[in-house]
Parts: C-alpha cells; structure tokens; sequence
C-alpha cells in the first residue's frame, strides 16, 4: 500500500513545472481581475466601458448624482444570484474557505469558485462596496492551485503547495510585493514548512510578480516620500516609545475589527432570512454613506478599496485628527455592513485603511503634543497599518514585510515591528481568533494560527482522539439520518455490521444525500491504531491507506465495536496542534 501511494508522488521537476504555471495564472489572474473591476465600476457608477481605474485616486462623482444610493443595491442582486447559483463559498472574504480546504478538504476547491468569486468580488468592489482584492484573488489563485493538484494527481500535501503557490502568486502580483506574497504563504496556509515546500511557492511568486510588473510598473502601491533617519538618538528613541501606546490601541482596533465583522452577519441573518433582501438591505446602507460623504466633504472616501485615503494620510494631506476619527468609524462600519450582508471581498486593503487613519490621528495628535520632536506623523502611519493587518489576520511576519514593499520606507522599519507586535499581543488577549480563523471556528473547524509545529513527536492517539462518536448499525442509517442534526448529536457517526465498524458517515454529505441509499455516505477508508500510537507512525498509516480517519481501537488492527476508544481527523490533529502550541507559548 505506501508503494502504491508513493507512485503518486510527483517528482520535483512536475512540481517545479506546475508552480511556474501557477505562478503565471496569478500573475495574469490579477490583471484581469483589476480590468473586471474597472469593467464594472464604469459601467454602475458612469454607464461607460473602461478596463483601467486607478486604484490611488478618489471616485470620481457618479453621473446619477443622489441616485448613486441605489447603485450598490442594484449590484447587490447579481452578487447574490451569482453566489446562490454557482459557488456559496464565494461569500466574505476568502481566506477561511482556502484554510477550511487545506485542513478539512484534502486541499479541493471547486473550479467553479475561480470565476464566480472573481466576477461577485469585482462587482461588490466596483459598485462601491468597502472590500479589498487580496481575499478574492487568494481564493481565485488558490482554486487554480488546487484544481492544478486534482488535474495531475498527486498526494493531499502536495495539492497544498499549489494551493498556497497560487495564493502567494496573486497577493505577490496584486500588491507588487513578491516576498510579502511569500510570507503569506508561509505563515498562514503551507502546512508544513521546508526548503522545496517554500522553493516551489517562491517560483510562484517570482513567476507573478514579474508578470503583474508589465502591467503595472516598478513603483510600490502607496509612492510616499522618504522618511529620513533622525539623527538625534533621543528623537529616535521617542519615536519608537510612542509606538508601544500606538500598538495597544491598534490592538484593541483590531480586535474591535474581528468581532464587528461577525457581530454584523449575525444581525443581518437573524433579522433579514431572505438572501437577495438581505445584501440589497446593506448595501442600501453602503449607498447612503457614499453619497453622504460625497455631498458633505466632495469624496466618497469609504467606497471601494480606499487606496487615495491612505496616501493622503501618508503624505500629510489629511490632517484633521477627528475628522480621521470619523473616516476610521464610518469605514469600519462599511466594511461590516458590506461582509456582514453578503458581499465578497477582502479585508486587508480596509485594514490598511483603518490603520493608515488611526495611524494618522495618532501622528498628528503626537506632533501637536510634541512638537519639539520633530516627528513626522507618517511614521505612525505607517507603523499602524501593518499593525492593523497583522493584528487581525495574524500574520505578523507578512504585515512587517507587505507594509514595507508597498512603501519602500525601510527607515520606518523598526517602529513598524514594535507596532505590530504590541498590537498582536495585545489583539490576541482580547480575541484569541484572528479574522481568518474566527469564521472556521464558529463551525468547530479550528486552524493552527500562523507558523507553529503540527504537533509534537512525542504525542499519542489517546491524547488526539475524540470520544465524541455514535456506533449506529447500517440497517437503522436511513432513521439516524432523518433524526441527525449537527452540533447536538455525537460528531462522528460509524457505521456498523455484524458488530464491526465498516466505515465513519461523511458529515457534509449527511444532508445532501438524505434521500439516497444510506450507505453511499460512508466512506470505508480507514486506519487503524492503537491508544500508544505515536503522532509520526499514525500519520504515516494515514497516508498509507489514503485516508484521513483513524479508528483508535483496544486491540491492534480490530474493528470490533466492542474495542472502538476513539476516532482521529483532521480536526483533531489541528486541535492538538493548538494545544501543543498554547502550552509552549
């Protein structure tokens, strides 16, 4: 059986093969994702056709003027029905359905998840909607990782590579920034880290980033003058003591982001049932803001992406600390109407956008207190939109990296890592999920967060197994079924017959197959292992048997029901990874 298995282990050259043609995917992916946008963007806002929009630039005012407010509603029916219609995964904001494949899916995503995502996230975002362009294109170039990795066949760790190539790629391409593309990969979606699992995703990243650069230029996403070094040791020390206070409050910022985003989609289903009333509802809410704002400060300000209000912010055009105040609030209530009503799209340029205002409140309060110091606020800006995005998603390392290659200021380096690791820890107390991970773990899919150890050699089958399972004989499935709901009844359902397990009943197919013959739900793969089973023979006994279920049982290689202790899956194994994790912290 591991001869067999190891037959489909393609070698290096394929696999080198398939990240530079996912690389390419990424790279070209971007491009046309941007011209989609675009496409929709003057097509709502001006009845024209275009495939350019500068992303660094205000909207200009819509031509239907006070009708603008229905311009989100109009759009929020086609993202509905695309999204009922073809792919339900292309809802929020992406990242969690790409961990929710990798650690519950053997690594499948559905093909069709690469244009319905990258149509529903162009138009939520053209027409006004407060999202950004990473989620989608990490889901889109992540599908086309996977449906790569389901093409050739191949093993599930290898498919996971592709996977994290392809989002790596688009993020590199999008955001000009190979090596943060890179750390993203690294940090929240390669399994397991080595020198050819993070050669393959850089070849990807290279690939796309070069590609995205003939589309769009050299220069990085937010051009900002350069910060010059003080000379002065203690301005240079109080620079960095300011950033300790900034870090706490960005922290609580970023935990107010994670929980706003779910407290909002919570509310809106359980007020609103019906999904089309639903989106159009917020999105109601998304056009009267946009046309408040433009007919009060002459911009939309929170529409879109947000690039223009970060560079103001970066260089010293707004300057108003509460009317920075004003644009943190009304674009964190945006972009939790716009997720939480159903739209598709990121969250990491509205981090940058709340960090880039809060940042620039902050400078500007520090100047106006200090200004002996000679500080310049866009230090704290800076500082604060990586901040921002590491606090909430939990990739510290690719917030650091990111915020420097999209402002090329290494000056600012040292108050951008103190920023940020303030603002995790502090984040983290108070919201121990990150906004990737929260929605996984609403379902009971946990995730380990960021770059830890799976879980430690030294780990047995007794410590990971879960005793939450119901032995039900083949015979009485059709009446279990019709009586099973999920989150009250034991997790795991194993079939028996003759008083042997013959197979664990696939959760997700539970419902999708209540009508059809019982036993199509189970799968019959299984390994089998005993409660002293170390964590490096059990994942080897999985592979070998291409399963991802291991019975746990009294008696080595027995089935019976009598001896059945536990049962492990993937969730188990990133549970325990978890653990292992907390315990070292």
């Amino acid at each position: 059986m591991i001869k067999e298995q190891e037959e489909h282990l393609q070698p290096a050259a394929v696999m080198l093969l398939l990240a530079f043609i996912v690389g390419i995917f990424g790279g070209f992916g971007s491009i046309v994702f941007k011209a989609i946008i675009a496409f929709f963007h003057s097509l709502f806002f001006y009845g024209t056709f275009s495939l350019h929009m500068n992303p660094d630039a205000y909207i200009e005012p819509s031509r239907w003027g006070a009708f603008v407010i229905l311009v989100p509603v109009v759009a929020s029916f086609l993202v509905t029905w695309i999204v009922r219609t073809f792919a339900p995964e292309a809802r929020g904001h992406g990242v969690p359905e790409v961990l929710n494949a990798i650690y519950y899916k053997e690594g499948r995503i559905r093909p069709s998840i690469v244009f319905a995502k990258a149509i529903v996230s162009a138009i939520s975002i053209g027409t006004g909607g407060s999202v950004g362009r990473e989620g989608p294109i990490v889901q889109v170039g992540s599908a086309f990782g996977s449906l790569m990795g389901q093409i050739v066949k191949m093993p599930t760790r290898q498919r996971i590579i592709l996977i994290a190539a392809g989002a790596a790629a688009g993020v590199a391409a999008t955001f000009n920034a190979p090596i943060g593309g890179l750390c993203f990969a690294i940090e929240l979606l390669l399994v397991s880290i080595s020198a050819r699992t993070v050669s393959l995703v850089a070849v990807a990243t290279v690939t796309a980033t070069y590609i995205g650069r003939l589309y769009g230029g050299l220069a990085p996403s937010f051009n900002v003058p350069k910060l010059a070094l003080f000379e002065d040791p203690l301005q240079r020390l109080g620079s960095l003591l300011f950033c300790i206070p900034l870090g706490i409050i960005v922290g609580v910022a970023a935990a107010i982001f994670i929980r706003s985003i779910y407290i909002a989609e919570d509310g809106f289903a359980a007020r609103i049932k019906n999904d089309y009333l639903r989106h159009a509802t917020g999105m109601l809410g998304i056009g009267l803001m946009l046309y408040m704002f433009m007919r009060f400060t002459g911009h939309y300000y929170v529409g879109g992406v947000g690039y223009a209000t970060v560079l103001d912010a970066l260089n010293g055009t707004l300057l108003n600390p509460w009317f920075l105040a004003l644009l943190f609030v009304a674009k964190l209530l945006a972009t939790d109407i716009t997720i939480g009503s159903g739209a598709s799209g990121g969250v990491f340029s509205p981090s940058l956008f709340l960090g880039a205002t809060l940042g620039a409140c902050f400078g500007n309060f520090i100047v106006w207190a200090f200004p002996s110091l000679g500080i310049s606020p866009a230090i704290y800006t800076i500082a604060a939109m990586a901040a921002m995005v590491g606090g909430s998603t939990g990739a510290v390392l690719t917030a650091i990296v990111m915020t420097f290659e999209q402002t090329r200021n290494y000056s600012v380096m040292l108050p951008i890592i103190l920023t940020v690791s303030v603002a995790h820890i502090v984040r983290v107390r108070l919201c121990k999920e990150s906004i990737y991970t929260l929605k996984l773990a609403r379902r009971g899919n946990h995730v380990p967060q960021g770059l830890q150890a799976a879980v430690s050699v030294r780990s047995d089958a007794k410590r990971i197994m879960s005793t939450d399972f119901k032995l039900v004989e083949v015979a009485d499935l059709e009446k279990w079924l019709d009586n099973y709901t999920p989150g009250k009844d034991p997790r795991y359902t194993l079939a028996t017959r003759n008083g042997n397990i013959i197979g664990i009943a696939q959760e997700e197919l539970l419902y999708l197959l209540r009508d059809e013959d019982p036993e199509k739900v189970i799968d019959s793969k299984l390994n089998i292992a005993t409660e002293q089973t170390r964590w490096p023979v059990l994942m080897r006994g999985m592979r070998a048997n291409d399963t991802q279920t291991t019975i746990v049982t009294r008696t080595p290689g027995s089935l019976h029901t009598m001896d059945i202790l536990g049962v492990i899956t993937p969730r188990e194994l990133v549970l325990h990874a978890g653990n292992d994790a907390e315990l070292m912290d």
